[in-house]
């Protein structure tokens, strides 16, 4: 089965063609892992054009999804060596999102199916990343435990099915990538200051300054990085106006180790809430690779299972769409062209 993919959640443009085979079912109680393969994933990143502004700027983020999409779809069925005519199904990102940046996805796959007599299937970003495992661990079958880190999202998810997810902890306010993005501005480094602050955390001394646990006081399984985020832009405004030098490295690198300490701490807790031994890692802030060698360590240590995307497939792509789309499609998740953008989940 082949199905061509679309993602323009943020500022990404991405389309890929993958192919499946051998489902597990779709309720997630089969043990046969369906055998999946990218015929081809192309991204156009907008990350140069966003940079002079600091972040993304949503009106021009859609203006270029636009420009985009028509030519990044024509390089996947290339790459891919198919044509529209060997396709079997069609799946999108419609929510959750920037609702302009949707709509331009949404709209072009809605108009490529129906022109094509196709199905469509609309899948939701969060599950997309979850599902950006199963390229390198088709055997990572369901229920098992999900962290989502990203730019925009935080959230600890029982995935009880394939297509049966449970959101048990998020953030209340600031994401994680969020606030190493606005971290690292303040630094002065560039954006996106993510994969810099990942180099400059491997540099410093992670006890340098101690920091605000992001994890929420109490039982709960929230995260709160708003708090953490400010300590730290206290911390670095304080030093200048005292006068007093310090590293970037020393910043980064405890920042970091508290970040990945929060995780840890939640994490933990909802192991021994679900009794679940299977743990994946998902999204953008799944390629830090402080976090990766946490959750690495964490899981060696209590007997679990570990399972993280390649790094080409942490951030924003349609291959991981299709992955979860092809669930969706087992599962007969199916619409019609009344299907919209939902900016939020």
């Amino acid at each position: 089965m082949l199905i061509l993919s679309f993602e323009s959640s943020c500022d990404e443009t991405s389309a890929a063609v993958c192919e499946f085979g051998s489902p597990a079912a779709a309720d997630g109680t089969s043990t046969t892992a369906f055998v999946p393969r990218i015929r081809s994933n192309i991204i156009a990143s907008q990350i140069e054009t966003h940079r002079l502004y600091g972040g993304v700027v949503p009106e021009i983020a859609s203006r270029a999804h636009c420009d985009a999409i028509c030519g990044i779809t024509e390089e996947a069925l290339e790459v891919a060596g198919v044509g529209l005519g060997d396709i079997d199904a069609v799946a999108v990102t419609n929510t959750p999102g920037l609702v302009g940046a949707l709509l331009v996805g949404v709209s072009f796959a809605k108009s490529l199916a129906y022109a094509r007599g196709l199905p469509l299937v609309p899948v939701n970003h969060i599950r997309g990343h979850v599902a950006a495992n199963y390229y390198d661990h088709p055997d990572l079958v369901p229920p098992y435990l999900a962290l989502v880190a990203s730019g925009g999202h935080t959230s600890l998810m029982h995935v009880h099915s394939y297509t049966d997810f449970e959101t048990i902890g998020r953030t209340r306010d600031d994401a994680i990538g969020e606030a190493f993005d606005k971290v690292g501005r303040v630094m002065g480094l560039p954006y996106p200051g993510g994969a810099e602050m990942d180099r400059l955390a491997s540099l410093g001394n992670p006890d340098a300054v101690k920091f605000p646990s992001a994890a929420v006081v109490g039982d709960n399984l929230d995260f709160s990085f708003s708090g953490l985020k400010t300590a730290v832009i206290n911390h670095l405004h304080n030093c200048e106006q005292k006068n007093e030098e310090y590293r970037r490295e020393d910043i980064a690198a405890s920042f970091t180790k508290t970040v990945t300490s929060s995780v840890i701490k939640k994490l933990d807790m909802a192991v021994k809430l679900t009794g679940l031994r299977d743990i994946a890692i998902a999204g953008g802030v799944a390629a830090n690779s402080h976090l990766r060698a946490a959750l690495t360590a964490y899981c060696e240590q209590h007997g679990l299972r570990f399972c993280m995307p390649p790094l080409k497939l942490c951030g924003d792509n349609a291959a991981m769409i299709a992955a979860q789309g092809y669930h969706e499609y087992l599962a007969g998740v199916r619409a019609d062209s009344s299907l919209n953008a939902i900016p939020n989940d």
